[in-house]
């Protein structure tokens, strides 16, 4: 909804720096997957590359995933602001999805500059040797996932409608996605793999800097009373928060769905959606599923009122489910 949004903001000149003009020397990305870097020799990924799993995964209608971050030698990562850190020029981030077994795309996220970013993705060819860069607006129904329904690359502007345009992030890479108190409730949390990287590894090879002093004793954790809702508002961080956050607020909303926020800008909030046919409709209504806004959107894949809006074509039925027990028990709530 966020990139729609400034899209069409943009096509009118209200989006801020929307008519600059961009230099004409940025770098570009390369024509190969395989001439980027991810790969030491053929198919076999640079060991020098950071491997990751965040704890709360990014919906993608089932897709397996596999992730890497590249760090220039000699840099660190600036981890002042721990739901943001600041990565240093040079910095590569490739995500590659996987539906059947076989590889479909790969995505690359390149600084280029102090805030300067490359946005590729790479569409993987038939016999799985390399994959090809995909034209800026995307690659519609690139592979078939389920009867009927096909997965679609998405645009470079889609990519920095949820990873930002200056002050980008790579959303499962942060203090709280690499934390070792990983959340055992994660929806569709993905095992930690031999030699992957954690915030305690960072720490010790002294590649992240500003961090404070207790943050291996006392590390990130989404604060909540109950398990579920732990599990709940860390499947909105990692799903909605990219785009509902306060501090880049979408013209005209007020939520914010990141964990310290959601339940005081959504709960019991009328919102600007209204469910059909539901007067008492709310973003979060307390013990009634069936008046909340944000729990029919996610169960919606109508073009109208799905939720997230880009990246998927099948409902997350565990996610579903999670949110509507979760919102029926209301264990969130001070007095229950």
């Amino acid at each position: 909804m966020r990139a729609l949004l400034l899209a069409a903001l943009a096509a009118f000149g209200l989006v801020p720096g929307a008519a600059r003009t961009l230099p004409r020397t940025l770098p570009q990305p390369p024509r190969l997957l395989s001439q980027t870097g991810l790969y030491a020799a053929s198919g076999v990924v640079d060991a020098r590359h950071l491997a990751y799993a965040p704890q709360y995964p990014l919906w993608t209608d089932g897709a397996a995933k596999s992730r890497w971050l590249h760090l220039p030698a000699g840099t660190v990562i600036d981890g002042r602001d721990e739901e943001g850190w600041v990565l240093p020029v040079g910095t590569k981030a490739w995500k590659e999805f996987r539906f059947g077994g076989r590889k479909v795309e790969t995505r690359l996220i390149w600084k280029t500059g102090p805030a300067t970013w490359v946005f590729a993705s790479y569409a993987w060819n038939e016999a799985q040797t390399d994959a090809t860069l995909v034209p800026e607006g995307g690659q519609p129904e690139a592979a078939e996932i389920a009867p009927g329904l096909r997965h679609s690359i998405p645009s470079r502007e889609d990519c920095r409608g949820c990873h930002g345009r200056e002050q980008v992030e790579i959303l499962g890479f942060n203090a709280l996605q690499l934390s070792p108190d990983r959340d055992p409730g994660a929806l569709h949390a993905e095992a930690l793999q031999p030699g992957m990287i954690t915030l305690d590894d960072l720490v010790v090879r002294r590649l992240l800097r500003g961090a404070r002093p207790d943050l291996l004793s006392h590390p990130p954790r989404i604060a909540a009373e109950a398990p579920a809702t732990r599990t709940a508002l860390g499947y909105l961080q990692a799903n909605c928060a990219a785009c509902h956050r306060a501090d880049r607020p979408i013209p005209g909303l007020q939520l914010d769905l990141r964990p310290r926020a959601a339940l005081r800008t959504a709960l019991d909030q009328p919102g600007s959606y209204r469910i059909p046919g539901q007067a008492d409709s709310r973003i979060l209504s307390p013990g009634h599923p069936e008046r909340s806004a944000l729990l029919h959107r996610m169960a919606s894949r109508h073009a109208l009122s799905q939720m997230p809006p880009l990246g998927s074509v099948l409902v997350d039925q565990a996610a579903v489910d999670h949110l509507r027990r979760w919102i029926a028990d209301s264990p969130f709530l001070p007095s229950h």
